[in-house]
């Protein structure tokens, strides 16, 4: 298998996603053996959605992960880079006010969000940074910031055999499965080079967030961070 260019302009990734909207969803949950819905709950659970709350869903998506923050009363805006998904999100979910957007210029006002969270997005955009500096400046002080992606299992063995998993036997189940299997290589390749859970803490603390802290979902194959947005100076 050929390793897969990790350095992808921002057009690329979209156009990427554009082609597996459709499917995406029902690929995801056939590669992640179900799990995705516990990992949605415990998004849900560390943004803590009070009613009345304007809510940043960023790499929504099609809609998927921004229902619950709906259903619990708060004014939940799904954000995406990728038409394709947003095309696909609003048939499916039309009551959702679908953006488009880049995480590293997001499309609002400063201080608009009392929460933001971000799932399996924060690999795709290319400057860390900017999309941290970005997320700041577009939640209000005292709003909340949660980070779910993939990270590393925290038992060396099972790390051994997951990352078996990414390089092998990922792709060869999305070959079978997904609209566009080539997407799901750059998936592997993408996750394989993130930082570890104390590393992508660190890059919060140093991008100015407060409270930082992490908890890990199946062993660590999945990782939610949660931070605090400082008062501004």
């Amino acid at each position: 298998m050929t390793r897969a260019d990790l350095s992808k302009a921002p057009g690329e990734v979209a156009a990427m996603f554009d082609g597996v909207a459709e499917r995406y969803d029902l690929t995801n949950d056939v590669l992640a053996l179900g799990q995705t819905r516990i990992w949605r709950r415990a998004v849900v659970a560390a943004v803590r959605p009070q009613p009345g709350e304007l809510i940043l869903d960023l790499a929504a998506g099609t809609g998927t992960s921004s229902v619950p923050f709906a259903e619990a009363g708060a004014h939940v805006i799904p954000t995406d880079f990728s038409l394709g998904m947003l095309r696909v999100g609003h048939e499916r979910q039309p009551a959702l006010p679908f953006v488009a957007g880049d995480g590293e210029h997001l499309p609002f006002k400063d201080d608009s969000f009392d929460a933001a969270t971000i799932s399996f997005g924060l690999r795709n955009i290319n400057d860390r940074a900017a999309g941290l500096a970005e997320f700041k400046r577009v939640l209000r002080p005292g709003g909340r910031l949660v980070v779910c992606e993939f990270s590393h299992p925290t038992f060396a063995p099972f790390r051994t055999l997951y990352t078996e998993y990414l390089m092998k036997a990922l792709p060869a189940v999305a070959t079978r499965v997904a609209s566009n299997p080539d997407a799901y290589v750059y998936l592997a390749e993408s996750i394989r080079a993130w930082p570890d859970q104390a590393q992508l803490a660190d890059e919060l603390v140093d991008a100015g967030w407060d409270q930082v802290q992490w908890r890990n979902l199946s062993g660590g194959i999945v990782a939610i961070h949660r931070a605090v947005n400082p008062e501004h100076l």
